[in-house]
């Protein structure tokens, strides 16, 4: 009975030293017998005593690697150095285990290689101005060569770009140099639009005097015609009323001469005498002192 009781808590010993309880994002790497069995995900398991061993604990969490500058080489033949971020994730324990015995100095090196490769296609000009291409083409390949261990790269980042003393003391220069440029075509785009504003407004200017001067001169004319024709409209109403008067022949007469006195106030040196003015004699005489008059006038002048 003792030796039952024994047994019974040895077994229950053994269980309890073999359960295991699996936290999140980690996976426990089984063997049996020294070859590979199992994977264990979170949860609680139990592993047969002196059969089964836990070969490898694997974190399932990405993980991020700063690797130190490495010398390049460009295309151009500048040579500058380049450190690089590697974020990385396990994605099979299994093949994390048997299919690289140091991952991280193995991903350390691919990209030190894979770096020089990709910068040495490419001028300087374009590694300061491509890293995002840069990025791009360096996850490509080392998430491919790392299939094999179990690891898949999400992201890769180019760190700090350190170019030699004399390029970055050129880079300088020529940004300042660009700067000035860039100066020199704004001042000169201000003047440009500075001008075009000044003719602009001289258009404009001289446009609004001559619609000034067009509406003036319509004015104008407006207002001559509106003289002439109360000037007509008048003479018309006297014509009427003389009409209706039905003035003599005498009357007619005198207003005839008047109209030759006023007409040879003029400047004209030429006088047209109606006939019937030329028939009466004491007309005449008078037409002749009324061009003599005229002629006074103009000796005086």
């Amino acid at each position: 009975m003792p030796v039952v009781i024994g047994i019974i808590v040895l077994v229950f010993v053994l269980v309890i030293a073999n359960i295991r309880i699996v936290p999140q994002s980690v996976a426990f790497v089984i063997e049996r017998l020294g070859t590979y069995h199992t994977t264990w995900d979170a949860g609680i398991h139990v592993k047969f005593p002196f059969i089964d061993r836990v070969a490898r604990k694997t974190s399932l969490k990405e993980k991020v690697n700063d690797f130190p500058p490495q010398p390049v080489i460009t295309k151009d033949n500048v040579t500058m150095e380049i450190n690089t971020v590697v974020f990385h994730q396990i994605t099979d324990p299994k093949l994390n285990t048997y299919g690289i015995d140091n991952p991280i100095a193995a991903i350390e090196n691919l990209t030190a290689t894979t770096l020089r490769n990709v910068i040495g296609e490419i001028e300087l000009d374009a590694t300061l101005t491509s890293r995002e291409t840069i990025n791009t083409r360096l996850r490509s390949v080392l998430d491919e060569a790392t299939d094999a261990w179990g690891i898949k790269v999400t992201r890769v980042e180019l760190k700090d770009i350190i170019p030699p003393t004399d390029i970055v003391e050129a880079m300088q220069k020529q940004m300042v140099a660009e700067r000035a440029r860039r100066e020199a075509i704004l001042k000169a785009e201000g003047e440009k639009k500075s001008a075009i504003l000044k003719a602009e407004g001289h258009k404009e200017s001289v446009i609004l005097e001559a619609e000034a001067e067009k509406e003036s001169m319509l004015l104008r004319a407006e207002a001559q015609k509106q003289r002439a024709i109360k000037v007509a409209e008048g003479e018309a109403q006297a014509i009427k009323i003389i009409n209706e008067a039905k003035p003599s022949a005498e009357v007619l007469k005198l207003r005839g001469l008047e109209t030759f006195v006023k007409v040879a106030d003029g400047k004209s040196t030429k006088l047209i005498i109606p006939s019937e003015i030329q028939n009466l004699t004491s007309l005449l005489s008078v037409a002749k002192e009324s061009v003599s008059e005229i002629k006074e006038k103009e000796i005086n002048k």
